[in-house]
């Protein structure tokens, strides 16, 4: 059976620190053999071992911590990427429920510039923001690798969806398609092309419906993979070849 790849893992956060070991031995066990673990802050890695799944790490700044970022902080993302050829440039975006949009809107535009320029793709972050980060991927689309890069936990329509999916980027299918009252997005997820679709937990947040409250982690990449053959036409079998083979067209490479 084709393994499984959890996209988009906060593995790192303090969250696991007491049970990092154990977790990842629950991933194993779930069939995940990738996670991806998405940078949000400029600071030293915590070290994570794992003799099974294949831990990768992307670089970026996310809009969530704002206020500690600093422009000396973009020297350090550049010299990430130098250090790492293949790594992606994320977690990154636009966030209108935390502070300081304007100052958000520049250091994402200049973590894009350090993306193209290093021709990395991104992991994008959202919240009540898709038009203006469509906006500013569309100015340097043609610079990004043709896999463009992913829209981290996605949630909207299938125009929305669409319009990602026509710029050749993937989009994060997580724990929101548990929930029946999502839908707008359960739609868009079911309907738009499989390969415009990779699997991810977000862990230790946005756990999947019926564990509310609790910490999430990437074993539940099975349950959101559970919820996604319901909505979708095709068999198990398909479905997940296309998504290992979409996810690692997104990260096939990174970290090597």
């Amino acid at each position: 059976m084709t393994p499984l790849f959890d996209t988009h893992c906060h593995l790192d956060f303090d969250d696991f620190a007491a049970d990092r070991v154990a977790v990842l031995e629950r991933a194993e066990a779930a069939g995940i053999a990738r996670i991806m673990v998405p940078g949000t802050q400029a600071q030293t890695e915590t070290k994570i071992d794992s003799n099974s799944v294949r831990v990768q790490r992307s670089f970026g700044l996310h809009p969530y911590f704002i206020e500690a970022h600093q422009h000396a902080h973009l020297e350090w993302l550049e010299a990430q990427l130098d250090q790492h050829p293949t790594a992606p440039v994320g977690e990154i975006g636009l966030d209108a429920t935390c502070p300081d949009y304007p100052r958000q809107c520049e250091l994402f535009e200049a973590q894009l510039v350090l993306a193209a320029r290093y021709h990395r793709c991104v992991i994008l972050h959202h919240r009540k923001s898709q038009p203006d980060l469509l906006t500013r991927i569309k100015q340097v689309r043609d610079q990004l690798p043709d896999c463009g890069g992913v829209l981290h936990a996605f949630s909207g329509s299938y125009e929305q969806a669409k319009q990602w999916q026509e710029l050749g980027f993937k989009l994060g299918v997580g724990g929101t398609i548990t929930y029946a009252r999502a839908q707008k997005t359960r739609t868009a997820i079911g309907s738009i092309a499989l390969h415009a679709l990779v699997l991810e937990t977000d862990a230790p947040d946005m756990p999947v419906a019926g564990q509310q409250g609790q910490r999430n982690e990437p074993a539940q990449v099975v349950s959101v993979l559970q919820s996604l053959l319901e909505l979708r036409e095709e068999d198990e079998a398909t479905i997940r070849r296309q998504l290992w083979q979409s996810s690692c067209q997104l990260f096939g490479n990174a970290n090597d």
